[in-house]
Formats: C-alpha cells, sequence, structure tokens
C-alpha cells in the first residue's frame, strides 16, 4: 500500500553559504559564529536568526577534520543489540552500505523515545546521507524539518508517527491471525494471549489478528487470558504461571514476540505442563527446545535488505512518494517432538 505524501518545497540542505546570504555577512563570519570564535555580538545575533530561519546544521565530523572530504555515512538507530533480530538487520545493512561504498554508523536507543530523539538529532548533525530507523517514540515529527530539507529516512519493522516516509513492515496482523487460528484449529477455545505494550504499533496490529482470529472462529475473547505490558521473559513467565493457577487455564498460548515466547517456554517447562505455544518471531535454537512450538517466522534478512536498499535509492535521487511495504510471514514448527 501508498501514502500519499506532502511534496517538500526544498529538496537540499542550506549551506554556510546560504546562512551568510541569509545574514547579510561573510562567508567568513558564518565560519567563526558556528565555530564558536570571537565575534561581535551584532554580527552573531543576525548569524542565529539565519541559522534558526534556514534550518542550518553544523556538521560536527568536519569541524573537527583537516580535510573537507569524507566519507558517505548512513545511520542505523536499532532498539537493542544484544538481541539477534537488531543483530542481523544491522549485518546487512552493513554489507550493502559497503556495497555502496558507504559507511554505516549503528546506535541503540534502548526502547528509550527521548533517547531515540536525541541520537537521531546527533546522526542529522552529523550530516548523514541518510537514516535506517527502528523506532521506539510515538511521534517522529520532529525528523519532518529534516526531511523536508532533503534527508532520506526509512523506517523499519515498525511505521513512523507523525510523518510520511518510507516503512517496510512485516505482516504482523496476518502473522498472529494465522497463529491464533492454527491453535483453533487444533481444538483450542482458551488461549491465553502474552503481549508487550499496546501502544506501540505492532503489538496492536498483532493483537488485532489475534482478536480477528478468536471472531472468525466464534470464540468470543476472554479477557482474563490476555496479559499486556510484558517485556522481560521473567515477565512473561510470571504471567503463564498467573494464567495456568487459574480455575480454568488456557489450554494454549500466544505470544506476540521471541523474548516473551522464551519466558513462557521456560515456566511451562518449569510446570510440566503440555499447553500448545506459538510465538511470534523466530529465535535462535528455537529447534533445540525440548517440546514442540509454533513460530511466526519471516526472513530478517530480506526486511533489513529491502528497507536499506530503498535508502539508497532515495539517496540517489528516487523522489516518488513515500510507500509502505509489508513483508508475509508464515508458520514454521520448531522444537524437539
Amino acid at each position: 500500500m501508498t501514502q500519499t505524501p506532502t511534496r517538500p518545497t526544498v529538496r537540499r540542505r542550506p549551506t554556510m553559504v546560504d546562512v551568510a546570504r541569509r545574514a547579510d555577512v561573510s562567508l567568513k563570519t558564518v565560519s567563526r559564529v558556528v565555530n564558536d570564535e570571537p565575534v561581535g555580538q551584532e554580527l552573531v545575533g543576525r548569524v542565529l536568526a539565519a541559522i534558526a530561519e534556514l534550518g542550518f546544521r553544523r556538521n560536527d565530523i568536519a569541524r573537527n577534520l583537516r580535510s573537507r572530504q569524507l566519507n558517505a555515512t548512513v545511520g542505523l538507530l536499532i532498539e537493542e543489540i544484544a538481541n539477534p533480530f537488531y543483530a542481523t538487520i544491522a549485518s546487512v545493512a552493513a554489507e550493502i552500505a559497503a556495497a555502496h561504498g558507504t559507511m554505516l554508523i549503528t546506535a541503540s536507543s534502548e526502547e528509550d523515545p527521548e533517547r531515540e530523539r536525541a541520537l537521531l538529532q546527533d546522526f542529522t548533525q552529523r550530516r548523514v546521507d541518510g537514516l535506517l530507523v527502528v523506532p521506539a517514540g510515538l511521534d517522529h515529527s520532529f525528523l519532518r524539518r529534516e526531511v523536508e530539507l532533503g534527508m532520506p529516512v526509512v523506517f523499519l519493522d515498525r511505521p513512523p508517527q507523525g510523518l510520511q516516509a518510507d516503512a517496510v513492515l512485516l505482516d504482523n496482523r496476518g502473522g498472529s491471525h494465522a497463529g491464533v487460528s492454527a491453535l483453533l484449529d487444533e481444538g483450542h477455545r482458551r488461549v491465553g494471549l502474552l503481549l508487550g505494550a499496546p501502544s506501540v504499533p505492532t503489538m496492536r496490529e498483532r493483537l488485532a489478528g489475534a482478536r480477528a482470529a478468536l471472531d472468525a472462529a466464534g470464540v468470543e475473547p476472554d479477557e482474563s487470558l490476555i496479559r499486556e505490558r510484558l517485556i522481560a521473559p521473567e515477565e512473561a513467565g510470571r504471567a503463564v504461571a498467573a494464567l495456568l493457577d487459574l480455575p480454568e487455564p488456557p489450554t494454549a498460548f500466544f505470544c506476540a514476540n521471541n523474548r516473551l515466547t522464551v519466558g513462557a517456554l521456560q515456566e511451562l517447562h518449569r510446570r510440566g505442563s503440555d499447553a500448545a505455544l506459538v510465538g511470534f518471531d523466530d529465535f535462535e535454537l528455537a529447534h533445540l527446545m525440548p517440546r514442540p512450538l509454533t513460530v511466526v517466522a519471516y526472513d530478517t534478512r530480506e526486511l533489513a535488505r529491502v528497507a536499506t536498499e530503498r535508502l539508497f535509492e532515495r539517496i540517489a535521487g528516487d523522489d516518488s512518494p513515500p510507500t509502505t511495504t509489508v513483508l508475509p510471514t508464515r508458520l514454521r514448527p520448531r522444537g524437539l517432538t
């Protein structure tokens, strides 16, 4: 599906030459101001006013280099470097960037919206040629000015909020619908749902897919079997324990990401439960788990490849309307049977 963009009116970043013209001062004066060198207060005010009006960003890297020639760079913001999912994204993005003669700079937001904002602003101040973003926050309108000035930005795994930009996503709703439907087809009617924060778009989509599967099977959702705002595997384990202790416990569980799946597996194994389990996201060594389970799998490398190639198309000058690409998911059996 395709979004309708707001066409930017400016297609390049302002330079110090532009600032000098707007402030009616010399280029040398602008250089002195941005490098914190002594300049008369009246001139400083004019230059700063021009900088604010034009949205000029000082190139902090160039300022610290003797040479004015920089290697091309792109920024990648992920959520957690230790997670194999994000490590794969970084690896693929680095490979493709290298093939384009470009260096990839990677940073981690740690799921902190304020940290995300600070890191993205730092990237733009460093004048990277483009941005790949796995978003943590719920408002990316602060990037609008950079996009209007020609900064290519591609979001992956989650869509941007408050900003029109390219996005490469997974079929979250369809994947969870297929996973829960598989449990229902096996005869389960009490399915525990373990999810992360409902404010995250992927979680909303996965919950919507699960509810749609229940509705299609004529099963009234039991809200007491839904646990949200789970982050760590330990939290998922405690949620599973509480659900198993109900007078009518679930006979199956659907976990909305791999961390929750791992926590659920640990508790089910500890309790000796034979409850069925489906988890969104494949994970390392899933095929060696001591019990059968099903995962909603997808090609992480393809997700990274499509997003990174799209970014380089933008860097090369493609100014067509932003698009949203949705990649398919599939159910895969895992575990030892």
